[in-house]
């Protein structure tokens, strides 16, 4: 979240238990945490909250998102383009994400084939008017990068650039060359410094590895996601595959709570296995009440609950996947609650996690 100045009056958190048991105070002067001490030692001339009964986290963060058509699934017929519409949804959406604590978001936004570069200026506009309550950063998706049809994709890519996409996208399994797809993406990013986040299913290992060999080495970072079909690989293939992308310090993001309308198959990786091979593994909402998802609630919380519930995480290693693996796959700064981090902090009911992720998703 954009930084508030640094002579707003002091904010004092007491009470609030944290995640390793503790019992503690937190005082927040403007962006930053000033003190953490045991409960009842700090003071403050400033705002007192009791957070008594609450669990304080690291807020999270929302690593993939579709802007451009979110909240369209009630419109009973196709979504408007219009980039005026588009601004409109977005931010009603990122506002959405913003109440359930997420306090960045990046945007998967389509551009090219005949909406051009319409749905990112809606985006681009959202991102002005949220300006200063949470951090949007729009990645710009093209279908189409090789051959003559691939042309004008790239074009529009080039010009998403210019025009501000802070990410560089890409859907290697809708083009007729996924890897020359993937190359033109990191070519482009290379030139430009900026980071990568491709959307694959993952079920055929031979793309999925040439994919992971391209991206492999890239800085600032690559995304690559859903990946639900590294699920449906026999398990002596996917844990290949999962050395592989480790080695490449490529991230893997997945959508446990739908799909997205770059990819087939829905459902998770198996996580459980990427995380043991060392593979950083982040978790997204994904499409949002639009054609692809008709369902959502834009919660990250309930998206931890999922990898808990169904993929067999521990509690916190399914909170990571939503705030510090996604704040480090977007390139964000860490936040821990600690004296000199970030302020940005989520209170939710709850003695641990366990408590707090069931009550979040259901509980009264």
């Amino acid at each position: 979240m954009p930084e508030s100045p640094s002579d707003a009056p002091a904010l004092l958190l007491s009470g609030a238990r944290l995640d390793d048991g503790r019992t503690v105070d937190v005082r927040i002067g403007g962006p930053r945490i000033e003190a953490v001490g045991a409960a009842g030692s700090l003071t403050t001339r400033g705002t007192r909250l009791d957070l008594r009964g609450y669990l304080l986290l690291p807020a999270p963060a929302e690593t993939h998102a579709h802007a451009d058509t979110a909240l369209t699934g009630a419109a009973g017929g196709p979504p408007s383009h219009r980039p005026e519409d588009i601004r409109h949804r977005a931010t009603e959406a990122a506002l959405l994400q913003l109440s359930h604590g997420a306090t960045a978001l990046r945007a998967h936004v389509r551009v090219g084939d005949v909406r051009g570069l319409g749905p990112l200026e809606g985006v681009l506009a959202a991102r002005g008017s949220l300006r200063g309550l949470t951090e949007l950063t729009a990645v710009a998706v093209p279908r189409l990068l090789t051959g003559a049809a691939g042309a004008h994709g790239l074009a529009v890519l080039r010009d998403a650039v210019e025009a501000g996409a802070g990410v560089i996208g890409g859907s290697p399994d809708l083009d007729p060359d996924p890897v020359g797809h993937a190359e033109a993406v990191l070519d482009l990013a290379t030139a430009h410094g900026l980071p990568v986040d491709l959307h694959t299913d993952g079920d055929d290992p031979f793309l999925l590895d040439r994919l992971t060999a391209v991206a492999a080495g890239h800085r600032p970072g690559v995304c690559l996601g859903p990946c639900a079909g590294l699920s449906r690989l026999p398990d002596d293939v996917a844990a290949r595959a999962a050395d592989r992308l480790a080695a490449a310090a490529v991230t893997v993001v997945c959508l446990p709570q739908g799909g997205c309308s770059g990819a087939r198959l829905r459902g998770a990786p198996p996580v459980r296995l990427l995380r043991a091979a060392g593979v950083r593994v982040a978790a997204g909402s994904g499409a949002l009440r639009d054609l692809s998802n008709p369902v959502g609630r834009g919660d990250p919380l309930e998206a931890a609950y999922l990898l808990a519930s169904r993929e067999g995480l521990a509690p916190v290693h399914a909170y990571d996947a939503v705030s510090t693996a996604a704040r480090a796959a977007m390139g964000l700064p860490d936040v821990r609650v600690e004296a000199g981090f970030p302020a940005e902090l989520l209170a939710v009911r709850g003695d641990g996690l366990a408590g707090a992720l069931s009550l979040a998703y259901g509980g009264p």
